[in-house]
């Protein structure tokens, strides 16, 4: 989490524009995670029938990391990283429509924690503030996220998730490299060096080490976890950016993290009931 939480710092101190930025990440993440795979020697070979579902899944990936990245240039670290971690609520909200999985009352509850904590950070209903687009931004962020992970959750025990991670990246790579030319790519010269601790640290490293801990702990552990990451991202924020988050900022930070860690626990003791 420490390693992915990365993302943020590096999204606001990277000077390109926000698809020459993803781009270059899933390019050279994709490099570093094809010879990981190569290492491990797992098998990119996928069947025809998900070949529609990954390719969506990569879309959907690479508007995840757009969005955010333009959220974190609109605002800070800290309101990027909270914004987008609405995706948990979404995905119990989604959940039910697309995995046809029972709908439960009580995420109607922590939906509305969710929009209260979204009120306090955003400043106003000014949609020309950039304040309100980077949260509204982060927010779809979040729905590319949840839609994503829907996707794959009907994949991942049919494939490895690093050679799942390897077609996103591959497809993100692809739909962005247009961009790198028409916006002007050639500042990678200057750039190359916190873009490839992006691609290797943030990316590569840190979602194979987040794949890994699925061994020793439960999804729903993993997830109480991963709630540490916009923590860690406002800290990093505070050290190498100077960005101090507003009371405002960190109230509403703490609700939607509450309805994440509620969400969590209540999925934990369902399990461990069943």
């Amino acid at each position: 989490m420490l390693l992915i939480s990365t993302s943020g710092v590096l999204g606001r101190y990277i000077e390109m524009s926000v698809p020459v930025i993803i781009g270059y990440r899933a390019f050279f993440a994709g490099i570093f995670l094809f010879i990981f795979c190569n290492w491990k020697k797992l098998s990119l070979k996928i069947e025809q029938k998900d070949i529609l579902p990954i390719v969506l899944s990569g879309l959907l990936m690479g508007g995840h990391w757009v969005t955010f990245f333009y959220a974190l240039k609109l605002s800070n670290v800290a309101i990027g990283m909270l914004s987008i971690f609405t995706y948990p609520v979404l995905t119990a909200l989604l959940e039910p429509l697309l995995l046809k999985t029972k709908f439960e009352k009580a995420h109607l509850l922590l939906s509305i924690l969710v929009l209260i904590g979204i009120y306090f950070l955003v400043p106003d209903l000014d949609f020309e503030n950039q304040y309100t687009k980077a949260v509204l931004l982060g927010v779809l962020s979040a729905l590319c996220y949840a839609l994503r992970n829907l996707i794959m959750k009907t994949k991942v025990g049919n494939y490895n998730g690093s050679v799942l991670m390897w077609y996103q990246l591959v497809i993100t790579a692809v739909i962005l490299a247009p961009f790198i030319f028409l916006l002007d790519g050639s500042k990678i010269t200057t750039q190359w060096l916190p873009t490839v601790v992006l691609a290797l640290i943030t990316t590569a490293i840190g979602h194979t080490l987040f794949l890994f801990s699925f061994k020793r702990f439960s999804i729903t552990t993993a997830s109480i976890i991963s709630s540490t990451q916009p923590v860690y991202g406002i800290l990093l924020g505070a050290i190498f950016l100077k960005e101090i988050p507003k009371m405002d900022t960190l109230i509403g930070g703490v609700l939607i993290l509450s309805a994440v860690v509620i969400e969590s626990i209540r999925v934990f003791k369902s399990t461990k009931t069943n």
